[in-house]
């Protein structure tokens, strides 16, 4: 990224996108280029304030849980089960019993299973499928439906199946209830296990499908696919102690480009030591980095290509087979290219599907025992999970009312800020020519956007209800080329 002045800004030719399609929630793309036509600066813009982190202060810290799964609709149990890990530590209840921290963590891993297949296949796989250029009107999931109806029958029914999992858990498929301080508030009866058992199976051979589409995918599309918007960076994940991939609770891992180790089994609960905030005027979205590094060198991603980056190993079989063919193809094991990012995310959807099955026929699942009772009551409490997009963190702060008085979150699309806009602004210096604008254009940056999987705001809209527009603008304000997507796909 570029730092010109504002005097600097003022004279280049300014390009906007907004809003940014085919990904959860509401943003816009800014891109500032100069007479040349090469980028100076690309800036994602989140424009929806939330501000859970205000309006939750003075609510009781029992009810965290279930308001802040409210930001999403797509991934309301990451951030119900990290709350839930921060009102424990404010119960002095995070030791939680076997049953329930296995319940907890097979509802997350329904979580993401779900996640990631609604991501792949309806909101990436068009431009898989067909091409980043094909025509619009086919590079969506109707298109997917028409032309490979058995690949897109299997997203729908990996989605069904991970919701299927909330819903045996948490009552509802959306925005349910689950975590208690210090547990559980319901048990999994033996009809509602053997209903998930019967498909289990199937949905492990179709999510190792899957792996081996966005494998093939990768491999056949080079040069294409490790060099689309790629850069080199940090990479931040929880891992276990012994170095394993971990989606529930583990401690804090960075590798730096070459997977040199930066941090390692670092607590949770001192992330605060290792992470800094910078805010920026143009976005309500913060920009992390790791503070031994500084911002400008210390920024990182999260997510599925960090966690296959950072992790030694898988604990399941088949996962794990495919890690190790996924690692083989990069430099020292590390692979950077935002492409890669649907291969990776795919080899854990595999991941879920077998530890899914591995806590269904555990026999402890069906346990009666859920809550552990705290012996000492915290005036901090801190969840950190790693959620479908990436590390997650919840940190809360109580007064002697058990009223929130303070609360930070960092959102996993947060930690990925930075690291997004780098990789629009190589995508847009290779792909702009001129002042013709494309639909091309439009479509390529907002591929490099969709490989982060993105939950702008953590919030949700209705499939092709977003129309959008690109203007650009010289340094007088002057509209030179604008080009309009409207809600039936159409380009204008």
């Amino acid at each position: 990224m570029t730092t010109e002045t504002a005097s600097d800004r003022d004279n280049l030719n300014r390009i906007v996108i907004e809003p940014v399609s085919r990904v959860e929630g509401h943003g816009k793309v800014t891109l500032l280029a100069d007479d040349d036509n090469v980028i100076q600066e690309a800036r994602l813009h989140i424009v929806e304030f939330r501000g859970f982190e205000k309006f939750i202060q003075g609510r009781p810290y029992w009810d965290v849980p279930i308001v802040v799964q409210r930001l999403c609709g797509i991934c309301p149990v990451s951030h119900h089960l990290a709350a839930g890990k921060a009102i424990d530590r404010i119960e002095g209840a995070e030791r939680l019993t076997p049953t329930a921290k296995k319940l907890r963590e097979l509802v997350h891993f329904g979580q993401i299973l779900q996640s990631h297949a609604l991501h792949f296949f309806h909101l990436a796989s068009p431009d898989l499928l067909f091409g980043f250029d094909a025509d619009v009107a086919k590079r969506n999931i109707f298109g997917v439906i028409e032309a490979h109806p058995d690949i897109a029958v299997q997203g729908v029914k990996l989605r069904k199946y991970g919701q299927e999992v909330i819903r045996a858990i948490c009552g509802k498929r959306i925005h349910g209830t689950g975590a208690i301080p210090g547990g559980m508030n319901k048990p999994l009866s033996h009809s509602e296990r053997d209903a998930l058992l019967v498909d289990i199976d199937q949905i492990t051979e179709w999510a190792l499908a899957a792996v081996n589409l966005a494998r093939d995918y990768y491999l056949s599309n080079q040069p294409l696919s490790v060099e689309f918007g790629t850069m080199t960076s940090n990479y931040l994940s929880l891992v276990r102690p012994d170095g394993a991939l971990e989606l529930y609770d583990g401690k804090l891992r960075a590798k730096d480009k070459d997977g040199n180790i930066i941090i390692d089994q670092h607590s949770d609960q001192y992330y605060f030591d290792y992470i800094r905030e910078e805010v920026k005027s143009w976005s309500y979205m913060k920009f992390p980095y790791l503070t031994s590094l500084g911002s400008e060198n210390g920024w990182y991603r999260v997510g599925p290509l960090a966690r296959v980056n950072n992790c030694d190993y898988i604990d399941t079989p088949q996962a794990e087979e495919q890690r190790r063919e996924y690692k083989a193809n990069g430099e020292n094991g590390m692979l950077h290219a935002p492409l890669a990012y649907h291969w990776a995310r795919m080899i854990e959807l595999l991941h879920c599907a077998e530890k899914i099955k591995e806590l269904l026929i555990d026999p402890e699942i069906l346990g009666t025992d859920l809550i552990n009772r705290g012996e000492q009551r915290n005036s901090v409490g801190i969840g950190v999970i790693e959620a479908t997009r990436g590390t997650l963190f919840h940190h809360y702060e109580v007064d002697e009312n058990d009223l929130i008085k303070k609360a930070n979150l960092i959102v996993s699309t947060t930690n990925n800020n930075q690291a997004m806009n780098e990789s629009i602004r190589r995508v847009a210096d290779k792909y702009l020519s001129g002042h013709e604008l494309t639909e091309g254009l439009l479509n390529n940056i907002e591929v490099a956007i969709r490989a982060y999987d993105p939950c702008l705001s953590c919030a949700t809209h209705a499939v092709g209800k977003m129309p959008l527009i690109i203007e650009l603008k010289n340094s007088s304000g002057e509209t030179i080329d604008r080009l309009q997507k409207d809600s039936n796909g159409e380009i204008s």
